[in-house]
């Protein structure tokens, strides 16, 4: 796999990654971040499934993703939302948000990485 220091991630590419909750109806998000689900280990086998079918680029991507901080996240989602206006984004957006994304992207590391 490339080294993180070879590969470039674009504000594009977060969120490509994280457009799998703009897929998610608004209510069941808004459900999932108040109760600080982790939608990562309801979705383990899917997830891994899918890694098989990922370039060692979209791995490398995917692990620049994970170690950024959910307020740089949070950042990116925000430009997007203000051109996109999904309520998905809002969602993620708001302060209560923090500690889902934070437990979900730690989850998601250890299945991808560990």
């Amino acid at each position: 796999m490339d080294s993180q220091s070879e590969v470039y991630i674009t504000e594009k590419d977060v969120t490509d990654i994280l457009q799998v909750f703009t897929r998610v109806p608004a209510l069941l998000l808004k459900i999932a971040v108040s109760k600080n689900s982790n939608v990562v280990k309801s979705f383990e086998n899917q997830i891994l499934a899918y890694k098989s079918q990922l370039s060692d680029e979209d791995l490398a991507k995917i692990e620049i993703l994970v170690e950024m901080s959910v307020s740089e996240l949070q950042l990116i989602l925000k430009k997007t939302y203000e051109e996109t206006h999904q309520k998905q984004l809002k969602i993620l957006l708001e302060p209560q948000a923090e500690s889902f994304i934070s437990e979900n992207l730690r989850e998601l590391k250890e299945l991808l990485f560990k």
